[in-house]
């Protein structure tokens, strides 16, 4: 079998007996274990057991639903039965307790046949960019970022371990490592999905979703996640309409190589049918430029629920970089706060009359993946370069806008992406619209390896 296959290749081979869920689970753990600190734990007598199970159901002909006794990764964020969740952080490791039930979306993946094989890296308290982690490792090759904070998950299926796996995303953490590893990664608006069991970062930002070679697999997995057996979202009927906003485009931070790519992108959607106008959103620019002369509403809301790993013994056990932030976080004042609520509220009504039922355009990120050991080195470097690397993908996170990231360039090592987003609540929509650009301009998400 090969590689990289996708949930629809592996639920097919499972309906024709091609293969069988214990095949595809032995394969699984055997590639986790070649894929270095991609996993901060495993289940693997858990996961067998469960793959028997599910095989027993198949040679009964009932399984529980096509996706039974497929595996899956979960960030380290989402309590499993049995495990603890360690927020990618040694200072929340040493007292963690072992869970005993599931998060709500791992509970209704379960209820499918999907199986967890382990729980996947993360930058600590999933509070970066960029997916580097000095206790548990940096996932990926060593050379480049691997984006964060969902960093594990999507080198879990860049590298063929599982065929998806499933993120949170506060300022950019599912968007941004689909996008340095050539994945399609799509970010809910906050309500989709039942958040209990699930670390949090800062709640009013907080939300989910999956990593995986296809948007079609990404509508499949957010269906499992609201235990929906089959999707029930299709492509457009009719090619959608985006709004690229000019200020972006105009951005001399924009590298060449993501514009180069992001404009041949817009081609192809042209050459499509679909219609692209390019324009300044006020939205947009308004939400920009408060980020530079206020500052990021969720700063707050991490040091307040963070704030006692500063002190004691905890402090010495944090990356020196998140600590930093998350100091830094604390520094927000009250006024500030209630000026950028108030702001919020007011773009969120705002850009959906703007964009009037078209979607939103842009790069997901304005460079490609940097090098790891400059950041690793450097922690100036490292503060300048992960904010810049999340601020396209903040506008979305602050208006609340579901987006799915969708690669524009193939070429390894030096992958680009755009990020198509909705007003709030709109995921059905934008999920629609980027199963018509995958389908309609043969966008799927490269194969590696």
């Amino acid at each position: 079998m090969r590689k990289h296959e996708t949930l629809h290749e592996l639920s097919v081979a499972l309906a024709t007996r091609e293969s069988n869920p214990v095949e595809l689970v032995e394969r699984a753990l055997n590639r986790a274990a070649a894929s270095p600190k991609t996993f901060i734990s495993m289940r693997g007598a858990a996961a067998m057991e469960e793959a028997e199970q599910s095989m027993a159901r198949w040679q009964a002909g009932n399984p529980l639903s096509p996706l039974d006794g497929i595996p899956i990764a979960w960030k380290d964020l989402f309590d499993i039965e049995g495990t603890i969740t360690t927020a990618g952080s040694r200072a929340i490791a040493r007292n963690a307790v072992i869970a005993e039930n599931d998060a709500a979306v791992v509970r209704n993946t379960k209820r499918l046949g999907l199986i967890p094989i382990g729980k996947t890296n993360l930058t600590e308290l999933a509070y970066s960019g960029l997916g580097l982690n000095p206790h548990y490792g940096t996932p990926g090759d060593g050379m480049r970022v691997p984006g964060g904070s969902s960093s594990g998950s999507a080198i879990a299926v860049r590298d063929g371990v599982v065929a998806a796996a499933v993120g949170t995303d506060t300022a950019g953490s599912i968007r941004i490592p689909a996008a340095f590893n050539g994945l399609a990664g799509f970010k809910s608006s906050s309500s989709r999905y039942d958040m209990s069991g699930v670390f949090p970062l800062q709640r009013s930002f907080d939300s989910l979703g999956p990593i995986c070679l296809t948007v079609a697999d990404c509508v499949t997995m957010d269906a499992a996640m609201r235990g929906m057996g089959k999707p029930d979202v299709p492509p457009a009927a009719s090619p959608p309409k985006f709004i690229v906003d000019a200020g972006i485009l105009e951005d001399p931070d924009l590298t060449e190589v993501v514009r180069e790519n992001f404009a041949a992108f817009i081609g192809r959607l042209s050459d499509a049918g679909a219609p692209v106008e390019n324009r300044r959103v006020d939205a947009v620019e308004r939400s920009r430029n408060a980020f530079r002369t206020v500052g990021w509403l969720g700063s707050p809301e991490a040091y307040a629920l963070h704030k006692d790993l500063l002190v004691g013994p905890s402090r010495v056990l944090l990356d020196a970089r998140v600590a930093k932030r998350l100091e830094m976080a604390g520094t927000l004042g009250a006024e500030a706060v209630a000026s950028l609520r108030k702001l919020r509220t007011e773009l969120m009504e705002n850009i959906a009359r703007e964009l009037s039922g078209a979607m939103l355009l842009m790069p997901t990120v304005k460079h490609v993946a940097p090098q790891l050991k400059e950041l690793e080195a450097n922690a100036d470097l490292f503060a300048k370069v992960n904010l810049a690397t999340l601020s396209l993908t903040m506008i979305g996170s602050f208006l609340n806008m579901p987006g799915v990231a969708l690669p524009t360039s193939k070429d390894t090592g030096s992958e680009t992406s755009a990020l198509l987003s909705a007003p709030a609540d709109c995921d059905d929509t934008v999920l629609s619209a980027a199963l018509w650009v995958e389908n309609s301009t043969q966008n799927a998400a490269p194969i590696h390896g």
